[in-house]
């Protein structure tokens, strides 16, 4: 009995120091993960406010002005954000547009129909599309791309839409090859490889026991992608499509080859634009002038909020989708 009465405040001691290191070990570890997070809203805030001053100069001259003008003529020293503005939001969301359903298809092809042996091979070659740098889509765009939509592609919608009320201004002008709705092609075959890597990997996640009943009853392979696949995975394909317009807002060199970096509104989709991030790449090293610096950091600026509001949209989309799930 001695001994054993000796060995218990041996073990009760050995047990102490476990859970003593245990927490400690929890400490570090909680003080490390706060530590990060915090670090990320400093980081933030420092872009913010690091922006906000400067930007000011501008703001404080052009006021609300800087915004609505399309006026960008640095001998004058006349700014505005109107026209990188239009072209940014018109570019990404015709790529959005092009992108969502052609990355969909191809992520529904993948796990409903595509043969076993050719999943992969195709899956690797749609994430490759990924790791190409945005400066060979832009050259590639500029040299093969661009030439062909200006030889083959739009004189034939022009001629095709030539007469008809509204479209005949939506696609009017000299097939120049460059312009808004070449620029937003190229993005949406930049984004797509995120669209559908995303979607592919949500309907993956689908359980196998609701597409086996659906099959059971009937259904067809589009009831069952319609009815079962996108209802259950439709926060994931909205994260997707959010991750890409993202990535879409700003892009930079891939727009600036094939955009035709022009400051003007036009209603064409072949007329030459310009985006912010184009406009920033292009003349930040040219600005002569601190008004001129302030205006593009002001451009900046203005891309921070857009993609902020855009971010705070699509997750309050993502909580009405969980709470009409939840109901």
């Amino acid at each position: 009995m001695s001994a054993v009465q000796e060995a218990m405040p041996a073990a009760r001691g050995s047990r102490d120091a476990t859970v003593r290191r245990f927490a400690l070990t929890d400490a570090i570890f909680r003080a490390l993960t706060k530590g990060a997070a915090i670090l990320v809203l400093v980081l933030l805030g420092g872009v913010a406010i690091s922006l906000i001053a400067g930007s000011w100069p501008a703001l404080s001259t052009f006021g609300l002005s800087f915004v609505g003008s399309e006026a960008w003529n640095p001998v004058t020293e006349k700014f505005g954000a109107l026209a990188p503005i239009y072209g940014t939001i018109i570019t990404s969301a015709i790529a959005i547009v092009i992108a969502v359903p052609i990355g969909i298809g191809i992520a529904v092809f993948l796990t409903e129909l595509c043969p076993r042996p050719l999943r992969r091979p195709i899956g690797m070659a749609v994430e490759l599309l990924a790791g190409i740098p945005s400066i060979i889509y832009g050259i590639w765009g500029l040299f093969v791309f661009a030439p062909f939509l200006q030889t083959t592609v739009q004189p034939f919608i022009i001629w095709m839409f030539h007469g008809v009320p509204g479209l005949n201004s939506l696609f009017a002008g000299p097939p120049y090859g460059i312009g808004l709705l070449t620029s937003a092609m190229i993005l949406a075959i930049m984004i797509l490889p995120f669209i559908t890597s995303i979607t592919k990997d949500v309907f993956d996640t689908v359980p196998s026991v609701l597409k086996e009943s659906a099959y059971g009853i009937g259904c067809t392979t589009w009831e069952v992608t319609r009815r079962v696949v996108i209802p259950y995975t439709r926060v994931g394909i909205m994260g997707g499509v959010m991750l890409a317009l993202g990535r879409a807002l700003g892009e930079t060199m891939a727009v600036t080859f094939v955009i035709g970096n022009a400051h003007r509104i036009s209603a064409s989709l072949f007329a030459p634009a310009t985006t912010i991030s184009a406009t920033i790449a292009n003349e930040f090293t040219e600005a002569v002038g601190d008004l001129y610096t302030s205006s593009l950091v002001a451009l900046g600026l203005i891309l921070f909020i857009i993609t902020f509001i855009i971010l705070a949209i699509a997750r309050y989309m993502l909580l009405r989708i969980d709470s009409r799930a939840g109901a």
